[in-house]
């Protein structure tokens, strides 16, 4: 009889807690979010918990919850579909310049990052291109629909943040493979259109709670009940705003190919083994032999034969995996390595001289402001990869070389 590889935690008299945790630090705050979401009555089963899980606002990263009748809007988080894409070309680590600052110059020139209160965003586009209208249209009817409905919606950051990265943990990369192929990779989401349609809907929720009497473990768990006007609409809103976070990071994948392009003698293909996957997201699923609602909130779709990617920090590996579908997990793995420490903490304990000597060999900012993403503030992406091997395999090991931070 095979050992399971993730420990039980009970919820009192809500569902039990399942976490592929063996060998990497769980924090109280985040055990604690846990137990108040299994206590919900509508929780299918169990609630699975990644090896990278850690306190987050709303509710807890690292975790996938699967519902029958409801959906909580803070689950999903404010940046909705934020994901993952990484794209393997036809360079070798032979074909990179001695020195790679202008391989970073060009990539951020390519692609809006950051932001500035100050001045115009500099993170948006101040004219966007054909390509980048070509996607909006795309999107547009649809957004109109929402917008009719929720006029609130339409003064928000959105066709100028259409092929942009964004700040904290987004980042481009260009990577190493174990056979020294060049890999570019990249993560976001849907900017600032989806943080405003997750703002607007998790108070929306918290609002219908309080009309209906509904007394919850913590507010934050506000759900819609399926069959309501703002269940279905939610759900409309967060389908559009994954499909705007596919798109942005197709967008961005084709400047930072082009930008390369531009400076670099030899041709190459770009897109092999190309990978784009949400880890922010919900969507309609069957586990157990139920249709179920699966949020998966810092997680991946790790479905038999299904590519994914699991970051590490910015001095670290990361992998590019494929989805083995256990079926406790809800076919699901980690998205990345998971914090240890909140940003004030980093901030507080290391300094820049810290940050040189973690990201040694990466060309990359090395300054007061990306301190916060230290390597050190985030776990173990080994142990995290180790305790969740038997929901993946991995299939490409990469070691970046060059990162633009937001």
């Amino acid at each position: 009889m095979a050992v399971e590889n993730y420990q039980v935690m009970q919820s009192g008299t809500g569902r039990p807690v399942k976490m592929w945790t063996h060998g990497v630090p769980v924090d109280d705050g985040a055990k604690l979010q846990l137990q108040k979401m299994a206590q919900l009555p509508f929780i299918f089963k169990h609630v699975a918990v990644m090896p990278d899980v850690h306190q987050g606002k709303g509710s807890t990263i690292g975790s996938v919850i699967p519902t029958l009748g409801a959906i909580i809007p803070a689950a999903v988080g404010v940046d909705i579909g934020c994901g993952m894409i990484a794209a393997r070309t036809s360079l070798t680590a032979n074909d990179l310049p001695d020195n790679l600052h202008g391989w970073r110059n060009a990539i951020e020139k390519a692609v809006p990052h950051g932001l500035n209160f100050k001045t115009r965003d500099k993170g948006s586009w101040e004219n966007t291109s054909s390509h980048v209208d070509a996607a909006w249209a795309q999107l547009l009817p649809e957004f109109e629909q929402l917008t009719v409905k929720y006029p609130r919606l339409k003064n928000t950051n959105n066709h100028k943040h259409l092929g942009t990265l964004g700040t904290g943990n987004h980042f481009i990369e260009v990577c190493l493979d174990e056979g020294n192929n060049v890999w570019f990779m990249l993560h976001s989401g849907s900017r600032g259109v989806g943080n405003a349609i997750g703002t607007y809907f998790i108070e929306l929720a918290k609002k219908d709670m309080q009309k209906f009497f509904i007394n919850l473990p913590d507010k934050d768990l506000a759900y819609f009940p399926e069959g309501t006007p703002h269940f279905d609409d939610y759900v409309q809103a967060v389908s559009w705003a994954q499909e705007f976070a596919k798109h942005n990071r197709e967008l961005m994948m084709q400047n930072v190919v082009n930008a390369i392009r531009a400076i670099t003698p030899k041709p190459f293909e770009a897109g092999i083994e190309a990978v784009n996957c949400h880890h922010n997201y919900v969507q309609r699923e069957n586990h157990f032999g139920s249709n179920v609602l699966v949020t998966r909130k810092g997680a991946v779709a790790a479905w038999p034969g299904q590519m994914g990617i699991i970051p590490g920090s910015m001095g670290a590996r990361s992998y590019i995996v494929r989805g083995k579908g256990d079926p406790e997990s809800f076919c699901s793995c980690s998205h990345g390595a998971g914090r240890v420490m909140s940003r004030t903490e980093a901030k507080r304990r290391f300094t820049v001289n810290d940050q040189i000597q973690a990201t040694q060999g990466v060309e990359c900012r090395k300054d007061v402001d990306v301190i916060d993403e230290i390597p050190m503030a985030y776990k173990d992406i080994d142990a995290v990869m180790r305790a969740q091997s038997d929901l993946v395999e991995i299939v490409h090991t990469l070691k970046q070389v060059v990162c633009v931070k937001g």
